[in-house]
């Protein structure tokens, strides 16, 4: 017997709904095309940030910047 497996139903990271993740969902992990594009937008408008431990006043080797 060939069983076709269930796809797995996830939530949807945009709206919290169901979201089918197989490999007819185009969208997948998102529920729709609508929730990928507002999740898009987030990353492209910096709402989202992964963050930065190095301050803003300072270099990669931790000296002050430069006056000019």
């Amino acid at each position: 017997m060939n069983e076709t497996p269930t796809p797995r139903t996830v939530r949807c990271p945009t709206c919290g709904g169901p979201a089918r993740y197989a490999p007819d969902n185009r969208w997948r992990p998102f529920c729709s095309e609508r929730c990928r594009q507002i999740d898009l937008g987030g990353w492209a408008s910096e709402r989202f940030r992964v963050p930065d431990p190095t301050p803003p006043d300072a270099d990669a080797a931790g000296n002050p910047p430069a006056l000019h």
